[in-house]
Order: C-alpha cells, then structure tokens, then sequence
C-alpha cells in the first residue's frame, strides 16, 4: 500500500491528520482546477474548500479501485459545473463587459521586460475565453490539458463514456481556436500570396 492509500485508510477511520495530509497533497490541483472553471480566486478557493468538506464527507464511499486524485478532481470539476449552471445568466452579462473592454495584446516583438506582460495578457485572454465554453467542456478542455488527464481518466471523472470527452474535447477546440482567432487583431500589413517573406 502506497503512503496516499494509507492516508485514505487512516482518513477513513477517523483521523484528521492523514486527511490534513490528503489536503496538503492536493490542494493546488483542487484550486488551479476551480481557478481555470470559474476564473475568479476567491471563487476558487471557495470551491476548493468546498471540494475537500464533501471529499470528508464522502471518504467511506471512495472506491479504492480508483486513483484518489481522479475521485477528488471529479468533486471539484463536478462542484464547479453546478456554479456555472446556476450563474449563467450573471457569466453572460460578465462576458458582455469584457468584450466591450476588448483585450490588446502588446506588441510580441517588445523588449524582454515586456514578454511576461503578454504572457500574462494571453492567460487573462485564455481565461475569459474559457468561460465561454459551456461548463462540462470546460471541465473536459481543463483536465486534459492543464492536469494533463488522459481521455479515460476524464471519462470518469466527468460521467461520460471515452467517445464522449473525445467529441467535447474537440468540439471545444475547436470553438476556442475560433473565438481567439476572432480576437486577435490582425496585422496592419498581409504579405500577398506572391510576395517573398523577406518583403
């Protein structure tokens, strides 16, 4: 039995240490998880406590046939989908002041000092695009590739078959590669198809 099962057992029968433990092994992938589904810290760390007061109250009906990270990950992405659904309308109206704010990139080929900051502005633009998916894509969209879970994995997670989380996955992609297409300002001069790149 690896020390995580152990801390399992011994939360399951009772000890708050071992939990404490689980918490402390765990609590940045709970919170970076509710961080890229609702986009807002305190959010996040609501959710994240959330999170861990249902996983404590749930313990006797973990299976242990399951990797632990998996069934408290599905706590949280679960938690947070019912968030989405019941604040639509207020994510709506937020989404609406955003656009009407625009995003602009500074300029990439910007001194050093200032690549971080479009580094930063690219994350701000991916999170608000993000909330724009509807919340089970999101969910999908952020356990592949920010907890880097495999398919099955967020098949199980999320209650969907495999063939599922493959068709939101790419249908997900596909409506973020169009919503950011549609934002990024396009560049004051296109070089014609017969144009050398040098021009």
């Amino acid at each position: 039995m690896n020390e995580e099962m152990a801390w399992v057992t011994q939360a399951q029968q009772g000890s708050d240490e071992a939990f404490t433990k689980l918490v402390e092994a765990y609590q940045t992938h709970v919170y970076n998880l509710c961080y890229r589904m609702l986009g807002e810290p305190e959010s996040a760390e609501d959710a994240a406590q959330e999170t861990f007061l249902r996983a404590f109250q749930h313990l006797h009906r973990y299976d242990s046939k399951r990797p632990f990270a998996t069934w408290l990950l599905s706590i949280a992405a679960h938690y947070c989908i019912d968030r989405l659904r019941r604040r639509r309308f207020a994510m709506m109206s937020i989404d609406q002041d955003e656009e009407e704010g625009g995003f602009e990139l500074p300029d990439a080929d910007a001194p050093n000092p200032e690549a971080e900051a479009v580094h930063s502005e690219q994350r701000q633009r991916m999170q608000g695009l993000l909330k724009r998916l509807d919340a089970v894509d999101r969910a999908a969209i952020v356990l592949r590739y920010w907890e880097d879970y495999s398919e099955a994995e967020i098949a199980e997670a999320l209650d969907l078959t495999v063939s599922a989380v493959k068709s939101r996955l790419h249908r997900a992609r596909r409506e973020l590669a169009g919503l950011w297409q549609e934002e990024t300002p396009r560049p004051k001069h296109e070089r014609r198809p017969h144009e050398s790149p040098a021009f």
